[in-house]
């Protein structure tokens, strides 16, 4: 670790680290495994997580913890037990989220040397935020940019990440300053990606799809009448890209997946979507989920298994599932933007 120097200092002084910048990326998080026990432990933290879910304790934690934990678990490991990257024995949200913090920290380091140190960390599960903050700042990181790897800013994820930051902050004696990267829904070199990895997929196929549908996570309806933005953000963002697509309004739609439990969700849904497609018409279809940029549970098993089946079954010919945009050379360029740009008079 490069050392001051230290001509100064009195004798005996402990050893001063030359002053870094931090940039810490944080997702959402993983199970450590796919049984019964590591899914309930994550499932706990997740679904206690008090911007995720805003029943009030009393009520939710007798439900959840007697009702939903008994066999939610077993249901939530299938699911990722047929996605489970099996060479590095974790999901892959955990394998596509360690790639971007490596692949960003390289092009740091052509940037801007040693000055800048990159980490990744999850909201909940391992490796945690708390301790990522903790090897940056062991690492000589005065100043540290926190980048959650939401698009579509809610409070349900960016700010439930930056809370979690914030909480380790508290237990610190000495604390570094602090940034946050903000929503980049529209930020045209984020636009710009998702239209890349839609021409690229589609000019790999041997048949045109008659509809792409962008399907964003869900989210109940209530937060959004309560002042959360992120259904105006998935909207922004669906109709930029088609815009950059240069395509007809007919030819994209949106929709959103992964509801849970009984109250109204942002509408419209994507199941039944899907399976009226092919009465309309609809025969060939591709999906994507821009609100995720690492493959991970839902976009893998949900949409590129259940809904792929959901629509075939109901008589579609033809389906695909554009990936996330994981690593691939323009999200990683999207980083380096979004990095540089918010670290400015920082490097």
């Amino acid at each position: 670790m490069p050392q001051a120097p230290s001509p100064h200092l009195p004798a005996g002084h402990p050893p001063v680290k030359t002053p870094r910048v931090g940039v810490l990326l944080v997702n959402l998080g993983t199970p450590e495994g796919t049984d019964y026990w590591s899914m309930r432990r994550y499932l706990s933290e997740f679904l206690s997580d008090r911007r995720v879910v805003e029943v009030p304790r009393l009520i939710w934690q007798p439900i959840l913890q007697g009702i939903i934990l008994t066999f939610r678990p077993k249901k939530s490991g299938h699911a990722y037990a047929g996605i489970w990257n099996r060479e590095r024995d974790e999901s892959p949200l955990k394998t596509h989220t360690r790639e971007q913090a490596r692949l960003l920290s390289a092009a740091m380091a052509a940037r801007h040397g040693d000055g800048v140190v990159v980490e990744w960390g999850m909201r909940y599960g391992h490796p945690s935020t708390a301790a990522a903050l903790e090897r940056l700042t062991a690492a000589g990181c005065e100043r540290i940019l926190l980048f959650p790897l939401y698009p579509q800013y809610s409070a349900t994820t960016t700010a439930t990440a930056c809370d979690q930051a914030f909480r380790a902050l508290m237990g610190m004696r000495r604390q570094p300053a602090l940034r946050t990267v903000p929503t980049y829904h529209d930020e045209p070199a984020y636009i710009s990606a998702l239209a890349t990895s839609v021409r690229d997929h589609l000019a790999g196929l041997d048949w045109t799809p008659d509809l792409l549908i962008t399907s964003f996570h869900g989210l109940p309806k209530a937060y959004l009448e309560k002042g959360d933005p992120y259904h105006c953000y998935c909207l922004k963002t669906a109709r930029l890209l088609r815009e950059e697509l240069g395509w007809p309004a007919d030819k994209l739609r949106h929709a959103f997946q992964s509801r849970f439990g009984r109250t109204e969700w942002l509408q419209p849904y994507l199941e039944p979507m899907v399976k009226a497609l092919p009465e309309q018409g609809v025969k060939n279809l591709a999906i994507m989920a821009p609100a995720f940029v690492s493959d991970c549970v839902e976009t893998l098993e949900e949409v590129n298994q259940g809904i792929r089946e959901t629509f075939l079954t109901a008589g579609g010919q033809n389906f695909t599932y554009i990936p996330c945009l994981n690593s691939s050379p323009a999200h990683i360029d999207l980083l380096v933007r979004l990095t540089e740009r918010e670290l400015g008079g920082w490097v």
